[in-house]
């Protein structure tokens, strides 16, 4: 029997117990709908209840209701599961698994704990409570791991070590920076190869000029490059996404032209939206995780990361730090963004730095191991992973994380 792991402790299902707004349920960013019965929060004891046919069924789980029985029987992904109404245990294929409270019927529906869908279907449940919602991810979207290549040249003469360090770290989507002096040809042989094993290529481009009007014009030239790319070669050859790291507080405009600089990056950004519009191609861009805190022109309520989420697929957190947990850690630097891209039903990918850094030791993995690092992703991947919108990890970038690598492999 296949056991299903619980992704989230006991403390963390028991909701507020005092008067709440209807409680709002959604399944990998999909809004549940509840035709008749609908979730609640049981006053006794806190738990959150949900009527469990319309989740299940989301799953795409067989339901079945014996009356007589009072007994609702599941199948999902070759498994059985029995639950009997007023009983806090279901068996699955014949294997009794215990839950935090008994089911009940409410207009005709059998309404169970929360936690039942976590135990039963191996889901992540995790609750915003702000907005009196269930976030439901159930794990059927591939997590990536993505890493930036800025130097394009290197796609030639180093191909075979890079498409082998990617396969051993299992790294899902690569960053390639476009270099134009570099033949198609060459970009044509790695992106195949690389999507021969599973590995995504997106074009990348930007600099924080891009976000001025009169940059527009390189904008348009680089995505007409990559447009006429595409169009040109195999379709096992183009690039599967145009990804934008523009980072325009780093001029001295952001400063001293905060809100001149905000709306007319924001100008680029619609502009980019228009022409890649045809283009089938995802659009991501790269935000530092502090982004949220500014607010788009003659508005306090409306975030700029709110905002720019509307206009592209994915985001890139560059949550650059080299501990996940605590006051200053990546998860709650990460999870603001990721609360507003679980709303809009988007994705978002959690990046660290493995380069060394001006702004402190705390910033990057550089002075530490590969080890270290995927310890702390694994702390913030519990986290992170009760949203539905995160898909991921990115490692900044893969010259310094396989130097890294090689690093911990000669102090070994």
């Amino acid at each position: 029997m296949r056991y299903f792991t619980c992704f989230v402790c006991a403390g963390m299902l028991v909701m507020p117990v005092f008067a709440t707004p209807q409680v709002q349920v959604e399944v990998d960013g999909q809004r549940v709908a509840f035709p008749d019965a609908q979730p609640y929060i049981d006053p006794r004891n806190g738990r959150t209840m949900v009527p469990v046919r319309f989740i299940a069924e989301s799953f795409g789980a067989a339901v079945q209701w014996d009356g007589a029985a009072r007994q609702v029987t599941f199948n999902h992904q070759g498994q059985t599961m029995n639950l009997v109404v007023g009983q806090n245990y279901a068996l699955v294929n014949g294997k009794m698994v215990r839950f935090d409270a008994p089911a009940v019927v409410r207009n005709d529906r059998t309404i169970v704990p929360l936690r039942f869908i976590s135990e039963m279907f191996g889901a992540r449940v995790g609750w915003l409570g702000e907005r009196q919602l269930v976030v439901i991810t159930t794990g059927s979207v591939r997590e990536q791991k993505g890493t930036w290549i800025w130097d394009a040249r290197t796609i030639d003469k180093q191909q075979d070590n890079i498409l082998t360090f990617a396969a051993d770290n299992r790294v899902t989507v690569f960053y390639l920076h476009i270099d134009r002096d570099v033949h198609a040809k060459t970009y044509q042989e790695f992106i195949r190869r690389a999507n021969e094993r599973g590995i995504q290529v997106e074009a990348l481009a930007g600099r924080p000029q891009w976000a001025l009007r009169d940059h527009q014009a390189h904008i348009h030239e680089w995505i007409t490059w990559v447009k006429k790319y595409n169009a040109s070669v195999d379709p096992s050859e183009r690039f599967q996404g145009l990804h934008f790291d523009i980072e325009p507080y780093v001029l001295k405009e952001w400063k001293t032209e905060n809100q001149r600089v905000i709306q007319q990056w924001m100008d680029n950004m619609r502009f980019i939206e228009k022409e890649t519009r045809d283009m089938g191609l995802r659009i991501t861009v790269d935000l530092p995780f502090w982004i949220y805190k500014s607010y788009i022109p003659d508005s306090r309520d409306y975030t700029l990361s709110a905002w720019l989420l509307e206009k592209t697929d994915r985001v890139v957190i560059m949550d650059y730090r080299n501990f996940a947990l605590g006051a200053n850690g990546m998860v709650v630097h990460g999870l603001p963004i990721l609360k507003e891209a679980a709303v809009q039903g988007k994705e978002v990918v959690i990046a660290v730095e493995t380069k060394p850094s001006k702004e402190g030791d705390h910033t990057t993995f550089y002075s530490l191991s590969v080890e270290a690092m995927e310890k702390e992703l694994e702390l913030a991947r519990e986290a992170f992973s009760l949203y539905s919108s995160f898909a991921g990890f990115a490692i900044h970038d893969f010259q310094y994380w396989r130097a890294l690598d090689k690093k911990g492999g000669m102090e070994q």
